[in-house]
């Protein structure tokens, strides 16, 4: 039997392509961290997986996770902090939007160290970006032709043509 003091959990698993969501991996280690957080004191009400990029504000799993917690009064619980986004403005409004959340890499942090480490995320995402457009420069310098040649057939470009329609439908 629960107590009225047994906090609830409401954990947001993100993974950023679907070759990681298929995996299972990324999922798997996120699911421990979450499980090894929540202990006796505490109980899961639901929870919510995705498979989107970081970069990505508008993500359908994620508002329902904070939908979710809002309705049961429940904390909401991500393994860790990048997992949540490496955008600061993004978490810095979760954090003002009323919802309470926790990390489990984290679970003291308080307003100062969760803004500290959402600067030095997206830092992170810059810097990471920087990185590959340099190494990608740096390629085609030397000749290499980049991207893949099979996605520009008709058929491939037809398939994504269907893929965007399909995507804009779903997500008015």
């Amino acid at each position: 039997m629960l107590s009225s003091t047994t906090k609830k959990y409401i954990p947001y698993y993100r993974v950023s392509t679907q070759k990681q969501g298929a995996s299972g991996l990324g999922l798997e280690a996120q699911q421990a961290a979450v499980q090894s957080f929540v202990t006796s004191a505490g109980h899961v009400v639901g929870e919510f997986v995705e498979v989107e990029s970081g970069k990505k504000n508008q993500r359908p799993q994620l508002a329902a996770a904070i939908a979710a917690a809002r309705q049961h009064g429940a904390v909401l619980l991500i393994a860790k902090l990048d997992r949540l986004s490496r955008n600061a403005g993004f978490i810095f409004a979760l954090r003002d939007s009323g919802v309470e959340f926790v990390c489990c890499d984290m679970p003291d942090a308080n307003t100062l160290t969760v803004g500290l480490f959402a600067v030095i995320a997206q830092h992170e995402r810059e810097t990471i970006a920087k990185r590959t457009k340099d190494a990608l420069a740096a390629k085609k310098a030397r000749g290499a032709q980049l991207g893949t040649p099979a996605n520009l057939t008709p058929a491939a470009i037809e398939k994504s043509r269907h893929v965007r329609q399909a995507n804009a439908r779903d997500n008015q």
